[in-house]
């Protein structure tokens, strides 16, 4: 599975150092240090920035400059796949329509469709049999992760994604993801969360003698933990323990 951690992450050294060779996502809306990252990356993947939009009640009149800024990045070697504009609250026919619009230029599997958890499981069906990799988004009702509802509603969901066999029929992202105990819960192909950028200035969740005082430090512990945790190879149905906010993760 792939670990992508969520940038900006300060101070750069953090990145040239600490988290070198490791998997990064850029989101459109915070594109600072695009080039850091291509330089010190395994490889990354562009986020359409919609969250970001979406919290800040930002409506997009029109997505072309995210689909411009896609194309230069689909330029770049290590850069593995973007995620094709959505809107989280909106409905089935407003993200169907945005899936419509992606433009063709495109190779085949660099735009990432997203499933929100309050859409339905029809939906799902249909972009698990049609793209090769899908991304899941927590929304509605299901927008905070780890609540028992969100547990059940993502149980649902991998009910539907895999197979006879609980395989996979197509690969699969999470989106803010990154929790050891989620990673381990379903098995995906790659998740991220911006654990690492949010959580190594945060001097109150660092306590201890032991426990490391510069970002640098905190951000290789934290990508130790959270990069060793793997997903199952099938799907099993399994209670998830539900996620305290006072978790590190």
């Amino acid at each position: 599975m792939v670990h992508y951690h969520g940038t900006p992450i300060t101070p750069d050294e953090v990145i040239s150092k600490a988290l070198r060779g490791a998997h990064f996502c850029i989101s459109f809306n915070r594109p600072d240090q695009l080039v850091l990252v291509t330089e010190n990356a395994s490889s990354w993947c562009g986020d359409n920035g919609a969250f970001h939009f979406w919290k800040a009640g930002i409506k997009m009149d029109s997505w072309q400059p995210f689909y411009d800024w896609a194309y230069e990045a689909s330029f770049f070697p290590n850069c593995d796949f973007v995620f094709i504009p959505d809107v989280i609250d909106g409905d089935e026919d407003a993200n169907d329509a945005l899936l419509a619009e992606w433009p063709m230029d495109f190779h085949y599997g660099f735009g990432v469709p997203v499933w929100h958890l309050h859409e339905s499981l029809e939906r799902l069906d249909r972009l698990v049999t049609r793209y090769p990799r899908v991304a899941l988004g927590s929304s509605g009702v299901y927008a905070q992760i780890g609540t028992q509802a969100w547990d059940r509603r993502m149980h649902e969901a991998w009910e539907v994604i895999c197979d006879e066999r609980k395989r996979p029929r197509t690969k699969i992202h999470g989106l803010r993801m990154l929790d050891p105990d989620i990673v381990r819960a379903f098995p995906f192909a790659s998740c991220d969360s911006c654990n690492i950028a949010l959580n190594i200035g945060k001097d109150c969740r660092w306590k201890g003698t032991y426990q490391p005082v510069s970002k640098q430090g905190r951000a290789a512990a934290m990508r130790e933990i959270i990069e060793h945790a793997l997903p199952p190879v099938t799907y099993k149905k399994r209670d998830l323990a539900i996620l305290s906010d006072e978790r590190l993760f």
